[in-house]
């Protein structure tokens, strides 16, 4: 009887971890550019990205380590997911904990790209991944449209944080 109470414990905690896990929040864009135009000194490393963009799936890993690497400075990455938010529970939360990203996620929640992207850059035309680091204390911000290495992203983010 004891092992039979165990097993239903240790399957109850099984079941709860998956609450424990990454959460992805749904947002619009007026949150997202609140967050990108904050007047501190912190590094923002943003990444629009999403579940069947190979390239974006590719370096997804490296922006994660960016949290470990810059630990004891400030940089803060944001994973922003460009699937449908109608994806949200079938398929970028389940990709999110089945990669264990630490990274901070959200999902755009916005349908039509062409009414917004200009507002996150004017030099984006849409392709995927689109990476933007900013920092406002230090007025500086670049962008890459294409897919970066650990060793680019690495040294892009340095420059920032020098």
């Amino acid at each position: 009887m004891k092992q039979l109470k165990f097993l239903a414990l240790a399957a109850a905690l099984l079941f709860a971890l998956p609450g424990l896990a990454q959460q992805v929040t749904v947002i619009k864009l007026p949150e997202l550019q609140k967050r990108l135009s904050r007047q501190n000194d912190t590094t923002y490393v943003v990444n629009f990205w999403a579940t069947w963009c190979a390239p974006c799936v590719k370096e997804l890993p490296h922006f994660d380590q960016l949290s470990t690497t810059y630990a004891k400075q400030k940089v803060k990455v944001l994973l922003v997911s460009m699937d449908y938010a109608s994806q949200l529970d079938k398929k970028v939360k389940p990709f999110v904990q089945k990669r264990g990203l630490k990274s901070e996620v959200v999902l755009l929640n916005e349908p039509d790209p062409n009414s917004w992207m200009d507002k996150v850059d004017s030099k984006w035309t849409g392709a995927l991944p689109f990476t933007i680091i900013v920092n406002k204390a230090r007025n500086m911000r670049t962008t890459f449209e294409q897919e970066l290495t650990a060793e680019e992203l690495n040294k892009q983010v340095q420059a920032f944080v020098k």
